[in-house]
């Protein structure tokens, strides 16, 4: 797709299973300050644990990319076909020095979508243009400083998770981190549980795969185990010195151990360790349990802002686990055995985006 621009400027899918390609974008979104979500190192991860395509769109000017647009071309035939910027991240959107810019991507993202025949377009942050859908108040980000050193780090958390913290520590806990084979296993046994145990449809384990691989050294699972069994686990990636506890969670024994507040205390210290100055504990939909968790903690909610497009004729594709709609199907998957969740999960969570 080659859309000619004004200023000399052109708008074209990159190749990003070209080395180069991938490498010039990467390079820009690291300029100009973008998300992990951003990145397409998160496209290739998504596409090569999930099989949503990778794609996304450039604008060029005199050979030097000025605006990109990341994209998972999402498929399912539950759901539909969008394209989300970025798939299966809480981030994305165009990044461009120009708001112009900006929205000349999303422009041609409407032509794409079109010839793609895939009915929505999702954005996960950025800007787009005045006739699209703004999607706010449903959910809020919270990131906040670790602190200089453990006690101070200890004592910026609020008295009532304090407590909770202070009774997870004193327990007989122990914590590993790395990306090994048996951290990765021991990570999808809690997560999957956990999720589970919530009603939803959990990732298949080759997307944690695919991000530990293609992420390296800025990734990595921190696990906590009693008695040498895990109970709570935590995969992370590190970002321009933050880390993001993203894919999170802990099986029934974890409540009463306390283990899922030891977990994200270890991980401060531990991120510290990296070098790390900032913890960004994630999205959570508002008013709900994670939500309140987080504000417990003393992180103050960021409201996010995210946009939404639709062909003409369309309605947006409805993902969301609180409408009303999904109250059975998510009562009824709580009550699923784990293998059984487990091996149809994948196939329903991939559609998701």
């Amino acid at each position: 797709m080659n859309a000619p621009m004004n200023h000399a400027g052109v708008i074209r899918q990159p190749d990003l299973h070209d080395p180069n390609e991938v490498a010039r974008i990467e390079a820009f979104v690291a300029e100009l300050g973008g998300n992990v979500f951003q990145r397409p190192l998160w496209l290739q991860a998504v596409e090569r644990g999930t099989g949503n395509l990778a794609n996304g769109l450039v604008l060029e000017r005199a050979g030097s990319i000025e605006g990109w647009l990341p994209v998972s071309d999402i498929h399912s035939p539950l759901f539909g076909r969008a394209l989300v910027s970025s798939g299966f991240g809480v981030g994305g959107g165009a990044l461009a020095g120009a708001s112009a810019d900006a929205e000349a991507l999303c422009r041609a993202a409407q032509e794409l979508a079109l010839r793609l025949s895939a009915t929505s377009i999702e954005l996960r942050g950025g800007t787009a243009p005045h006739d699209w859908r703004r999607i706010e108040g449903k959910h809020a980000n919270f990131t906040a400083d670790l602190a200089p050193d453990d006690d101070a780090q200890l004592l910026a958390i609020p008295r009532k998770a304090r407590a909770e913290v202070r009774k997870g520590l004193a327990n007989d806990l122990s914590i590993t981190i790395g990306s090994s084979e048996a951290d990765r296993a021991n990570h999808y046994a809690a997560y999957s549980e956990s999720v589970r145990n919530l009603g939803t449809p959990v990732f298949a384990r080759r997307l944690f795969d695919a991000v530990l691989d293609l992420f390296g050294g800025e990734a990595d699972i921190l696990t906590v185990r009693h008695e040498g069994r895990p109970v709570a686990s935590v995969l992370s990636l590190y970002h321009r010195g933050t880390v993001m506890p993203f894919w999170g969670g802990g099986s029934h024994r974890a409540r009463a151990l306390r283990a899922n507040e030891c977990m994200y205390f270890e991980l401060m210290r531990h991120a510290r360790r990296r070098g790390c100055t900032r913890f960004d504990f994630g999205r959570s939909k508002v008013a709900s349990g994670p939500f309140a968790f987080k504000k417990n903690w003393g992180f103050e909610p960021e409201p996010l802002t995210y946009w939404g497009w639709n062909a003409p004729g369309t309605q947006p594709r409805n993902i969301d686990p609180t409408d009303d709609s999904f109250s059975a199907k998510i009562a009824l998957w709580k009550t699923l055995p784990l293998p059984v969740a487990n091996a149809i999960g994948p196939w329903i969570a991939r559609g998701l985006g």
